[in-house]
């Protein structure tokens, strides 16, 4: 059929109106989309919303898009392409493994729920006066089963695990190959001639021996030609190309042989499954797929005849077929035998059809088999079996579930020696039935065997019976969490998922689950399996570091943390859940300091002496660095130029930390330390004890001297209106350290820097401290060949004062404000053309804004500055975005609000 179409294409006439083809593929994509969205956020299959979609824009409705000439042809190829697409990921999402250990019910049920359909469907066929072709295409049509609506109900309930589940999804796994099977079968009858056994022999022959022959070539050569493409090819894509080349080969050999196409890419995919690089495949064949299978269900539903549908006679025709459907399907379930499951509930799973019969109406309408009031019908039938089928299941299991008996009654508590599973002839068994308390335990230690063993029947039944139970997490079972993280085995994951456990036990990692799950842009087919960061981690060189829990749990946090720039919420949940108070302590503070040095960082030059020191006193001990800087290489791959930030910062604040007076037991931290050596130089104890309460960023900025020397020009505080000034020179030539102290009041800053520039002193630093009394020590480095008198500076400074402040606009200014590279304040960049008065212009829009400067760097080379400010609000915490807006708006000379805190002093 796709060769077909091809060639209708390259012998379309010339005057194709190429624009109207795009739009009409634009039309079928929005549409497609938008409403496999809104499908999904009610429940409901996208598949349905993508069909509605089509009958929406179809003929039947808006009339945007009509199947006929080039442009038929046209969205009929993408169509087509989409289905071989589809059959591709079947084929490769397909086990053979698996499908050899599908169980006797499970094949029982099979066979059972494709026989009955396909002889009811036919019967009906012919009752209703319909030829032997059509009856027989008709019965062919009921027979596929769409195992992804079933798997989804019974995964949102937790019921994977049951026996029921189990049956289902194997029997659904044999369904797919039988009714591929009979579809090229019954294509080939119905489109070469009489229907006769003979014919119906011959093809089944030919079907089987193509099969029997693309299967041996396909998994025994092409995993071989394929991997050696990728390791001879320059391109990662080459060996996509040849993938798909693959794929439309085995479609061509299907055509040639007069069977279904689709069988030749069901093949196709069964064979890339066996390359060693078929998730590199996988991911770029779903991006496309993405895109062209919506294609193909939104043409069923332009297809689609809304007023021969809506026919007494095409719905009598789609009841009866239904009712045949219907029924088939739920008499297989009774063919599960040998098994405790309710057969009932096996039966329903079997009901959807879903994708496979929508191709089944689509291949019957494009041969010719089928007229619109047949198709109309059958779409009727998928569309209702798929609809009806997630209530029942959610009504059965439910009321299932009440009937079981509480499990809490069964089990014991007492571990077995050697703990409760053991691996026998490559099976999971329980060596005793646990009590429900210990769930989390042994789903955990199924986990860590998988690698060499698969649960057996009876592991799954007992989780499958606790599957409804609350689950708390124990702390004693971490320690198995960290090595099933350490193995990093996406099938312990899936098993975790699928019993449930994670949903009830770890919430947060189920949701980030989900959250990767949803992501379009990962095209991994088991990405969310996977954890990065974690993975990350042990990628990295060994270093006697990467391997202990807390880094190990705090890689988990960061995987699980949406946004852990801004919030660690999410984190400290976790690791709460997961250990002791202090342990979800540590583990929060790991997964906040990584992405606190990652942002630090970006802007390795703008790191000072004091800025290094106040990250190197975050950070307190040798051994937490090393754990934040490890993990903030393993969160993600950084810019060269970031990665060689972060490893030269790591140099830096690994040597201050391996000082003794830093990371010493002596006096704890610099600051400690700088603090006992001022208090030993103060004069009295009204000094020690103002040294006593000022801040860590102020002790961090000055030496033990400075720090005694400023708090004694703070005692006593001075009145308000009065300043005290203190000059002293500095080790470099034509540098003055300027010493202020006042009682705080609005624009303090602003006006001492106007006074300072009115001088023509030329400020190159600046280091700002304040007290719960309302004391403040302004400290500025200033440049001036004489050196600058203490009385005319506190003169001219308190009669500015009694001024206004200055509104002094400086609009070729630009301000960049970094929350993240800081532990304690916001960062903020001043730049733009040097200008006077631009200090003073700064600080007064940071008064103005009732932003706190803390410390303060100028810098000025060829004409243009470069300021760098650490700044919070009145209470300490970094700057908001409405903070940020009110700095900017008051340094372009805007009139601002300012900004509103509780119990807050106003000077």
């Amino acid at each position: 059929m796709l060769p077909t179409l091809l060639r209708m294409v390259l012998a379309a006439e010339t005057g194709v109106d190429l624009g109207r083809i795009l739009l009409d593929l634009l039309v079928v994509l929005v549409a497609a989309k938008c409403a496999a969205e809104l499908a999904e956020r009610f429940r409901v299959p996208a598949v349905l919303g993508e069909i509605a979609a089509g009958v929406l824009i179809g003929p039947s409705v808006a009339g945007w898009i009509h199947l006929d000439g080039s442009r038929g042809v046209s969205i009929a190829v993408l169509a087509e392409i989409g289905v071989l697409l589809l059959l591709v990921q079947v084929g490769m999402e397909m086990d053979l493994a698996e499908l050899s250990k599908v169980g006797r019910a499970s094949m029982l049920v099979a066979v059972v729920g494709v026989a009955l359909p396909f002889a009811g469907g036919a019967i009906a066929g012919v009752a209703m006066g319909e030829g032997a072709k059509t009856a027989i295409f008709l019965g062919a049509a009921l027979t596929a089963t769409s195992v992804g609506i079933t798997a989804r109900v019974f995964g949102d309930l937790r019921a994977l695990a049951t026996t029921e589940a189990r049956i289902v999804v194997g029997a659904a796994v044999a369904d797919d190959v039988l009714g591929l099977v009979i579809l090229t079968v019954v294509v080939k009858v119905v489109t070469g001639g009489s229907v006769g056994v003979g014919t119906i022999a011959g093809t089944l022959g030919l079907a089987i021996a193509f099969l029997l022959a693309t299967g041996a070539f396909g998994l025994l050569v092409v995993p071989r030609i394929l991997d050696g493409i990728q390791r001879r090819a320059s391109s990662g894509a080459t060996a996509v190309v040849a993938a798909v080349a693959l794929t439309l080969g085995f479609a061509e050999l299907a055509d040639l042989a007069k069977l279904a196409f689709i069988i030749g890419a069901f093949m196709a995919g069964l064979s890339l499954a066996r390359s060693d690089h078929h998730e590199r495949i996988a991911g770029d064949l779903g991006a496309v797929g993405n895109i062209l299978i919506p294609v193909f269900f939104v043409q069923i539903g332009i297809n689609a005849d809304l007023s021969a549908m809506a026919k007494p006679s095409v719905l009598g025709l789609a009841a009866v077929l239904t009712v045949v459907g219907v029924a088939g399907k739920l008499v297989a379930g009774w063919a599960a035998v040998g098994t405790r499951a309710d057969k009932l509930l096996v039966g329903l799973g079997m009901i959807p059809r879903g994708e496979v019969g929508l191709i089944f109406a689509s291949i019957g309408l494009s041969n010719g088999v089928l007229d619109k009031d047949l198709y109309g019908a059958l779409l009727v039938v998928v569309l209702v079996t798929t609809v009806i089928t997630p209530p029942l299941l959610r009504m059965r299991i439910g009321s299932a579930g009440r009937r079981e008996h509480t499990p809490a009654e069964v089990g014991t508590s007492a571990v077995p020696d050697g703990g409760w599973l053991d691996v026998v002839d490559g099976d999971i068994h329980l060596r005793a039935v646990p009590s429900p308390e210990h769930t989390v335990a042994v789903a955990l230690a199924t986990g860590l065997r998988l690698d060499e063993a698969r649960p057996s029947d009876e592991l799954l039944d007992w989780f499958g019976q606790h599957r409804s139970i609350e689950l708390s997490w124990d702390p004693d079972d971490t320690p198995a969490l960290v090595n099933l993280l350490r193995r990093a085995d996406p099938r312990a994951w899936r098993f975790l998922d699928v019993t449930g456990v994670l949903e009830r036990a770890l919430p947060e990692v189920a949701t980030a689950m989900r959250r990767r799950r949803s992501d379009i842009r990962d095209l991994d087919p088991v990405g969310s399996l996977k954890f990065p960061v974690v993975d990350s981690l042990h990628d990295l060189p060994p270093d006697g570091f990467a391997h202990e829990d807390d880094l190990v749990l705090a890689a988990l946090a960061a995987d699980v943390c949406s946004d852990a720039i801004r919030d660690t919420q999410s984190a400290v949940d976790l690791a709460t859940r997961l250990g002791r108070t202090n342990d979800a302590d540590r583990v929060a503070d790991l997964v906040s300091d990584a992405y606190l040095l990652r942002a630090a960082a970006g802007r390795p030059g703008t790191f000072d002496e004091t800025s290094l020191l106040q990250l190197a006193a975050h950070l307190a001990s040798p051994v937490h660095a090393r754990h934040a800087f490890t993990l903030a290489r393993a969160i993600g791959e950084l810019p060269r130029r970031q990665a060689v930030g972060l490893d030269e910062l790591h140099e830096l604040i690994r040597d201050l930390l391996d000082h003794p007076e830093i990371s010493g037991s002596g006096a704890g931290n610099l600051a400690g330390s700088r603090l006992l050596a001022a208090q030993r130089l103060a004069p009295s104890t009204e000094v020690v004890e103002r040294l006593r309460h000022a801040s860590t960023a102020y002790l961090l900025a000055h030496d033990p001297v400075e720090l005694a020397r400023q708090a004694q020009l703070l005692e006593p505080i001075p009145r308000a209106g009065v300043i005290r000034v203190a000059v002293s020179p500095e080790p470099e030539p034509d540098l003055w350290q300027i010493d202020i102290a006042c009682r705080d009041t609005p624009g303090l800053l602003a006006r001492l820097a106007g006074v300072l520039a009115a001088e023509g002193l030329s400020v190159t630093a600046a280091s700002i401290a304040t007290w719960p009394d309302g004391a403040v020590l302004d400290s500025f480095t200033a440049q001036s060949t004489q050196r600058p008198g203490a009385r005319r500076l506190a003169e001219s400074m308190e009669a500015a004062l009694g001024r206004p402040l200055p509104r002094r606009p400086a609009p070729g200014l630009d301000l960049a404000f970094d929350a993240d590279s800081m532990p304690w304040h916001t960062v903020c960049i001043v730049s733009g053309p040097d200008q006077p008065g631009a200090l003073e212009a700064v600080a007064a829009a940071f008064a103005a804004a009732d932003v706190v400067v803390h410390t303060a760097r100028i810098n000025s080379t060829g004409g243009r500055i470069s300021d760098r400010f650490t700044v919070s609000d009145r209470l300490g915490r970094k700057l908001d975005d409405d903070a940020e807006a009110r700095v900017r708006r008051a340094l372009a000379g805007e009139r601002v609000r300012r900004g509103r805190f509780p119990f807050t002093r106003r000077g």
